[in-house]
């Protein structure tokens, strides 16, 4: 049986202490041993925005197909705006199961340069907002984006904190600075629709059967806990083996969770790197939930991912890399 195990918790007063030794629970969460993830708890205002965005994803995704094309952008390979079925489950098929919406939190338009608009679409693209069609989803986005990444940022300085003890790494070089100084942060709206028949659900029996296996390949992942749906009501959801689950460096898969009020963060390949491994990214997945109590559910959930900039001088360590994990291929 996979075990399920907790986040490591650190409550939001003691990371806004810039003097807290914060070191021995970011070494349980993101070191070589951790599973890659904390969570942070207490932050304030963040129960009413997560609950804002959250219940406009199924509004959102309920929109006329006519308004949602309008809402799409081919330039980016549909990294801003609203994207479904472009992307591809593991086994190849499209995914149908969810939508998505992206945005950048902080800048609607980050560069004007047309060149660079070219070179990285993904990046420097600009946002769509359905402003005569769902006006509220622009501020609701804003407002939780900026909150996450604000406690990110506090998330990173504690790392950094913890990193140079060991390497002497340089201020300006560390996740803080790297997070604080990017314009490109994407911020992405998840909502499933309801499966008809849970267990005839695309890919049902996988363990990543609603996200597949993979590695956050940026800075820092921030994450709300989802809100699960039937009918137009909130309820908890009905499986207890869904979620999300990580596989640790020694190889073993566990399912993890965290708490409603609680914004959790996860490490990427980038911050991996550059601390020699001493942070930990890990590859995760999600499981869709199954059996009859399952059929008709929806989920609705954001995730932020907070990114170097794309011209971001990234300064590689030269020996020492420590283990990196390559990307799950299941």
């Amino acid at each position: 049986m996979t075990p399920t195990l907790p986040t490591v918790v650190i409550p939001f007063t003691q990371l806004q202490d810039k003097d807290a030794d914060l070191s021995m629970k970011i070494e349980e969460g993101f070191g070589p041993d951790g599973l890659g993830i904390l969570s942070v708890s207490g932050v304030p205002g963040y129960t009413l925005l997560r609950q804002n965005l959250l219940n406009l994803a199924p509004r959102l995704a309920n929109l006329p197909e006519k308004v949602k094309n309008e809402l799409e952008d081919p330039q980016s390979r549909y990294n801003f705006g609203w994207s479904h079925g472009k992307e591809k489950l593991e086994s190849g098929k499209p995914d149908l199961l969810k939508g998505s919406f992206y945005a950048n939190p902080m800048l609607d338009k980050p560069t004007t340069d047309a060149p660079l608009i070219q070179r990285y679409p993904a990046y420097c693209g600009s946002n769509i907002w359905p402003q005569s069609t769902l006006p509220e989803l622009e501020i609701a986005f804003k407002s939780l984006g900026k909150l996450i990444l604000d406690v990110g940022l506090l998330v990173a300085y504690h790392c950094d904190k913890y990193v140079s003890k060991e390497t002497g790494m340089p201020h300006n070089e560390g996740i803080e600075q790297i997070v604080h100084r990017s314009r490109c942060h994407k911020g992405r709206l998840l909502y499933y629709f309801p499966a008809e028949n849970s267990n005839d659900s695309q890919d049902s029996e996988s363990m990543s059967s609603w996200c597949g296996w993979h590695t956050d390949h940026g800075s820092l992942t921030g994450l709300t806990y989802a809100v699960f749906t039937k009918d137009g009501v909130e309820i908890p959801c009905p499986d207890s083996t869904a979620g999300l689950y990580i596989k640790t460096r020694t190889g073993q898969i566990v399912k993890v969770v965290y708490k409603e009020d609680e914004i959790a963060y996860q490490i990427g390949n980038i911050t991996e790197i550059l601390s020699t491994g001493r942070l930990c990214a890990t590859p995760h997945c999600v499981r869709a939930p199954k059996g009859e109590k399952a059929t008709g559910l929806e989920r609705s959930t954001f995730a932020l991912f907070m990114q170097p900039d794309w011209d971001e001088k990234l300064v590689f360590p030269e020996a020492g890399l420590g283990h990196v994990h390559q990307e799950v291929r299941w």
